[in-house]
């Protein structure tokens, strides 16, 4: 049986990156958690959080990844933020739906490759390097709980998007 991919890890990642390559590779559909959160409040990230709290956000989060696991004919691969994985019970919820692939990356890379943006609230643009160590430190145990990981130090998009595909043929039914 198919399993949709559900793709965890820090911001900057690849998350985003990687997932329409991956999508496109498997011939499904791609679902950006954000996005789909943005366009729901007509705002970006940073701005909901500003206006409605992290509570809010979080909780539209879990019902985005729900009713893209639940609501779509066929599996597909799936990228909810960075802080998604470690709320508490989210990756239980999805067991047996998706095969969950953490996106290892160190906090420097993380933050060498999400230099130019201005979405991100939880990292503050004065000292993204200490934020982005802190968030890893907290949400690393939460994603050790996937079911695969994958190293993306060092990695160009195309390498780490294969990696993830060859997973999903070998251990999620594509």
């Amino acid at each position: 049986m198919r399993r949709t991919v559900l793709l965890v890890g820090l911001p900057g990642s690849g998350k985003s990156s990687v997932g329409p390559i991956i999508a496109e590779s498997l011939g499904t559909w791609f679902v950006d958690v954000d996005s789909l959160i943005e366009e729901r409040f007509g705002a970006p990230v940073t701005e909901i959080f500003l206006r409605h709290g992290e509570a809010t956000f979080r909780a539209a989060e879990a019902e985005t990844v729900t009713e893209a696991l639940e609501q779509r004919p066929e599996p597909g691969i799936l990228a909810p933020g960075g802080g998604w994985a470690a709320q508490t019970g989210a990756l239980t919820s999805v067991a047996g739906l998706a095969l969950t692939v953490y996106l290892e990356t160190s906090a420097e890379e993380a933050v060498g490759r999400i230099a130019g943006s201005r979405h991100r609230p939880l990292l503050p643009d004065a000292d993204r390097s200490t934020a982005m160590r802190e968030l890893l430190a907290a949400r690393e145990p939460y994603y050790g709980l996937s079911e695969a990981t994958i190293l993306t130090d060092g990695k160009d998009i195309p390498g780490v998007a294969a990696a993830v595909v060859e997973l999903a043929r070998t251990r999620a039914g594509w």
